[in-house]
């Protein structure tokens, strides 16, 4: 399944829809979110625009902690995920997304930076 952005789509005055006729463009096409989860470390790598490639991360157990007090990071292994306010259903499933509280073994952390764009997860002790 494709996923489009409505770029080709437009208003007018009044505020009515206006329909482009014409199929989708490279630009607008986008892609099916990837959803991090606890386990053995996998990523995927996507073709960017201008040939350029991003890493996204699929699985992982190993997590970048700040800890705000001793100001220092640390490697931690993820355990489980606690609470994550973008779904109560990603607890569940173990899935990390921004924001996603997790159980490390330094102790719980919230996840700073989005995974699945960027291959790593960033976390800070809470």
């Amino acid at each position: 399944m494709v996923i489009a952005h409505k770029a080709h789509r437009g208003r007018t005055v009044t505020g009515g829809l206006v329909f482009v006729p014409r199929g989708k463009r490279l630009y607008e096409l986008g892609s099916e979110p990837t959803l991090t989860r606890v386990g053995e470390r996998k990523t995927t790598e996507h073709r960017t625009k201008g040939g350029h490639s991003k890493v996204k991360l699929a699985q992982t157990t190993i997590a970048n902690v700040f800890d705000p007090k001793k100001k220092t990071w640390a490697k931690a292994t993820v355990s489980i995920v606690s609470a994550n306010k973008a779904n109560r259903n990603y607890v569940r499933r173990n899935i990390m997304t921004k924001g996603a509280v997790i159980d490390t073994n330094i102790g719980k952390a919230r996840v700073t930076n989005r995974p699945g764009q960027e291959g790593q997860i960033n976390a800070i002790l809470i």
